[in-house]
């Protein structure tokens, strides 16, 4: 494979959700020994740190309907404008979270980028519910719906006024808790999800290659991986805020990490919601970076 340029920015936020402890999942992430094993198959690594983030008593609420709303916008904002420096670098983004509205900023940050960027969401859930749709109010079950352009307009609007990335530019896989306001976006906006119940039935190697084929025929000119640690089932990934049973396998997840890596698609990536607190001696963390080894080129033999 080639040997990437890699920026890794660690995002310590736990401002889109409620649970405390995600803002620890870069600082696991590293203790896992991410630089270490990419270095080892061969990358340059440059760990660019975390990006300064602000620690408040209480978040602000803007008519009880989105927690933490200044907090996540000045989160994104400096996320995205890391990441354009990444790309505009030569490199490719590595982030790690901190909470799942990190998508937000890193995809602003790449859109400038990728006129017909292909996203590939790796998640029980959907993250497409809006102001009006929200159950909580958390700003992490959000960032799909932002990046296409729907939600507060502050938070559409960070680095620039237009959508980050097309809806029929995503596929959602593993997605097994969706809210029914997700599900009437779903299918007003022609998102692709492959359900728990389509990696059952077709297995993870037949949906790999439908994804891949179908961004292919979409003639994206560049993919991003956004993978939420509770896509996995919560027997591999006991450290997430909102586990929820029967998902993905940890076999089955480093396949779909292979396949990609195979695809000669893959343009940057993020991997989200490790939160220590709830974790088993770091488990969750070091799924995570045994399954950025496989996305990044690790072979046994």
């Amino acid at each position: 494979m080639n040997k990437l340029n890699i920026s890794i920015i660690g995002v310590p936020t736990d401002y889109g959700q409620t649970r405390r402890g995600v803002d620890m999942g870069p600082s696991a992430i590293r203790y896992a020994g991410v630089v270490e094993r990419l270095e080892a198959i061969g990358h340059v690594v440059h760990d660019q740190g975390d990006i300064r983030v602000s620690q408040k008593e209480e978040g602000t609420i803007v008519d009880k309907q989105l927690l933490n709303l200044e907090e996540v916008i000045d989160v994104s904002t400096s996320l995205a404008n890391r990441v354009n420096e990444a790309i505009e670098q030569k490199a490719f983004p590595l982030v790690l979270g901190g909470d799942h509205s990190i998508a937000i900023g890193t995809l602003a940050g790449l859109g400038e980028h990728y006129k017909n960027l292909g996203v590939i969401w790796f998640d029980a859930h959907a993250d497409l519910n809006t102001p009006e749709t929200t159950p909580s109010g958390n700003i992490h079950g959000m960032p799909l719906a932002v990046s296409i352009g729907l939600g507060h307009e502050r938070l559409v609007k960070i680095r620039n006024d237009v959508p980050k990335i097309k809806p029929e530019n995503v596929i959602i896989i593993g997605a097994r808790s969706v809210d029914p306001g997700e599900r009437d976006l779903i299918s007003q906006q022609g998102i692709k999800v492959y359900t728990m119940h389509e990696v059952d039935r077709l297995g993870m190697t037949r949906v790999m290659e439908d994804a891949l084929a179908y961004l292919r025929e979409r003639n994206v000119d560049g993919l991003h991986l956004s993978l939420d640690l509770d896509g996995l089932d919560p027997l591999y990934t006991p450290g997430v805020g909102t586990p929820v049973p029967g998902g993905i396998t940890y076999r089955e997840s480093h396949l779909a990490m292979e396949m990609l890596q195979e695809s000669g698609m893959l343009t940057s990536a993020e991997f989200v919601e490790v939160n220590p607190i709830l974790d088993e001696k770091n488990r969750t963390a070091d799924v995570a970076v045994a399954l950025m080894g496989s996305l990044l080129g690790e072979t046994l033999v």
